[in-house]
């Protein structure tokens, strides 16, 4: 993975606010300007913990975030003092305990103290996709997953939300965004609109799209009509060997035309109505189609899939891996090289920790 410097996250005008306090809470910046009015840049070590079994993510922000971050104004110069600062901490990716420490930081506070809202934010946000991920990969035993979550959130959060995915175990993202921090698959498929525009025929949408993109692996919404046999059958017919995967994205308001007489309560992407579209798909030797779904998926529904075999390839998954909370908190743990901590918290080595380095 290639070295993360500030110009990848951040442009000039979002460091000026950082350096200048202006994400930070205001009891870090007040904090701040006592110490270096006081002139008392003591050191201070401090650690950072979360309470729950998740898999790291944000660390690599977070190394950029002190680099760029740590120092202060002098009248309107900007003093750079990021190398009198020490760093230890475990990496993006790695398993986390609930309590353990994933980081130290230590040096003079005055220097990062108004960092503290920015790095925790960082880590909680990173940390809550890249372990949701994990579960539904988990759940997923090995088959892909495709972060679909680009819609469920504000967009200037689709790099970073995309990396962690990754981190987590995504297969792949659906923006260029979320793929530009680092190497992953960028997929799509054909949304309904584009049916719609072609008068509901989906043979014809996926005609335009082959014609537009002829290198591009065909992959099919097939519910358009309610009807994912019978469209997956036609677009199978139509393509052939072009046709990569079939999706199936039914409304949960919905029973597919191949369940309303046997099961009236099969709603959205029904277990059966799976089977019964691969079913269709092998009878007419359309074997090598895969078939995608997506719709409400979380890591409990997919481990229920799996457990009864459900002929699933692929998962489209969205909101699901944007819930929850992963919160991170640090405390001072020493003072001048000396154990100093609130009540209820004490300094805790960790040998997984290692040193990272701001300056080479």
């Amino acid at each position: 993975m290639t070295e993360k410097t500030f110009a990848t996250y951040w442009d000039e005008q979002t460091v000026e606010h950082i350096r200048k306090g202006f994400y930070s809470a205001l009891y870090f910046n007040r904090t701040k300007q006592i110490l270096l009015q006081e002139k008392k840049p003591q050191t201070i070590t401090i650690q950072i913990f979360q309470k729950k079994t998740s898999v790291l993510c944000g660390i690599e922000q977070v190394i950029a975030l002190l680099k760029v971050g740590t120092g202060y104004f002098e009248k309107d110069k900007w003093i750079d003092t990021s190398s009198e600062i020490e760093i230890e901490s475990l990496s993006d990716g790695d398993t986390i305990a609930p309590w353990e420490t994933v980081m130290h930081i230590t040096g003079p506070y005055a220097y990062f103290a108004h960092l503290e809202s920015l790095y925790l934010g960082i880590l909680a946000r990173q940390t809550k996709i890249a372990t949701n991920t994990s579960h539904v990969a988990k759940a997923a035993q090995n088959k892909p997953v495709f972060f679909f979550a680009d819609r469920f959130d504000y967009f200037f959060n689709q790099s970073l939300d995309g990396y962690a995915a990754v981190v987590g175990g995504a297969a792949a993202v659906s923006t260029p965004a979320q793929g530009s921090l680092i190497t992953a698959n960028v997929v799509g498929t054909i949304p309904h609109a584009l049916i719609a525009v072609h008068h509901g025929r989906t043979v014809d949408a996926a005609y335009s799209f082959v014609k537009e993109f002829p290198s591009v692996p065909l992959i099919v919404l097939v519910d358009f009509d309610n009807d994912c046999v019978g469209t997956a059958l036609a677009v199978a017919r139509k393509f052939k060997k072009k046709l990569f995967a079939v999706r199936l994205d039914t409304s949960e308001m919905l029973v597919d035309k191949s369940l309303q007489k046997t099961d009236k309560k099969a709603f959205g992407v029904h277990p059966q109505l799976v089977k019964n579209v691969r079913a269709a798909l092998d009878r007419e030797g359309f074997s090598w189609v895969k078939i995608v779904v997506s719709g409400g998926f979380t890591a409990e529904k997919i481990n229920s899939f799996e457990n009864e075999s459900i002929p699933v390839d692929m998962y489209g998954v969205g909101s699901s891996l944007l819930t929850g909370n992963n919160d991170f908190t640090a405390d001072c743990v020493k003072v001048n090289g000396k154990l100093l901590a609130k009540e209820g918290r004490e300094y805790k080595a960790n040998k997984r920790l290692h040193k990272k380095i701001l300056h080479k």
